[in-house]
């Protein structure tokens, strides 16, 4: 099943929502590992290289997902009026803090004038560039976005948890495979 139903989440929704958890969780990981490493470590500049492909390439997966989102029906969404209306400000949330720490994660990236090296593929030109302490406030909201990001994507998991074994939906079920 492509398409979203009233009833479920289609094919390509699944696969964006958990290819966005990967890449969510990995980049934490990978960023905060990264502020450990020594300058003649090796992977002082191959860490950052990776870091920054992979959250150019979630960004496009995220405007995919927005774009593919806004275009297909959302499945009836489970729970209480209040439960529903938390979701709802959740799921803005976990977007808004997304393109933030994205947002910020490129300003740091291109605070010096270069563009960022995408697997090298291709560069993504730095268009803003030169504004006062640009890479240390970008790195202030990137790093404290990111940590909300991943508290919120917790509390996300949690819910469909809550959802799944408590009030026994088919909440958490419907993210793992389409229902017609």
């Amino acid at each position: 099943m492509w398409r979203n139903s009233r009833r479920g989440w289609g094919w390509p929704v699944i696969v964006m929502h958990w290819l966005s958890a990967l890449a969510i969780f990995g980049l934490f990981a990978l960023g905060w590992w990264m502020t450990s490493l020594g300058y003649y470590d090796s992977w002082y500049k191959l860490g950052p290289w990776w870091h920054k492909s992979v959250g150019i390439s979630l960004f496009a997966l995220t405007v995919l997902r927005l774009v593919w989102r806004h275009l297909q029906i959302t499945p009836q969404a489970h729970g209480t009026r209040n439960e529903q209306r938390a979701a709802f400000v959740g799921h803005v949330l976990l977007y808004v803090l997304l393109l933030v720490v994205m947002a910020s994660g490129y300003l740091i990236s291109t605070a010096d004038g270069r563009g960022i090296s995408v697997f090298g593929l291709f560069e993504m030109p730095a268009l803003i560039t030169g504004l006062k302490d640009q890479a240390t406030l970008a790195g202030d909201v990137h790093w404290y976005a990111s940590c909300g990001l991943v508290i919120l994507s917790l509390g996300h998991a949690a819910a469909a948890f809550k959802h799944h074994l408590l009030d026994g939906q088919d909440t958490l079920r419907r993210m793992i495979w389409p229902l017609r």
